[in-house]
């Protein structure tokens, strides 16, 4: 089952209404909720703002919260070891690339 279609059905389901009371609420025939309740299903943002409105929920589009581009506590963790370390980290590193690359297959498609 899609997110929306999910979404749509738990909501309605939630809310105590059939699909024919929803459909009515959000100005749609009985079908096009029932197609939206299908495994599937991808309405529009807009589609799915209606229906869900018509329940009373709304979606929240605010951003999230962005994520650092580099994983600062690695960096951190490799500072602390000695240049001797680090240079056997990444050679150890290097060995399991190489392994990965060399098992590794290509696949056409």
């Amino acid at each position: 089952m899609s997110r929306a279609s999910h979404l749509i059905r738990t909501a309605r389901q939630e809310a105590g209404l059939t699909q024919a009371e929803l459909a009515q609420r959000a100005g749609m025939t009985q079908s096009m909720i029932a197609r939206m309740e299908r495994p599937g299903a991808n309405p529009t943002v807009d589609t799915l703002d209606t229906v869900l409105g018509a329940m009373h929920r709304y979606i929240d589009l605010t951003p999230a919260r962005r994520l650092p581009e580099h994983d600062e506590t690695l960096i951190a963790q490799r500072l602390r070891l000695t240049p001797r370390q680090r240079l056997a980290a990444f050679q150890a590193n290097h060995r399991s690339l190489n392994r990965l690359l060399s098992s590794a297959r290509r696949v056409d498609g």
